[in-house]
């Protein structure tokens, strides 16, 4: 019994889903960052 299960759509599909959701994440934490380190220069003048 052959199992030859094409999953290249569901494949890319996960994938692209995947990074999405690494990018949206690394942005969201580059703000909050980002938003900490301007809150901080404007606290030490």
């Amino acid at each position: 019994m052959n199992k030859d299960v094409d999953m290249g759509v569901a494949g890319s599909v996960t994938m692209i889903l995947l990074v999405l959701a690494t990018a949206i994440l690394l942005r969201s934490f580059y703000k909050r960052y980002t938003r900490l380190q301007n809150r901080e220069e404007n606290g030490k003048n």
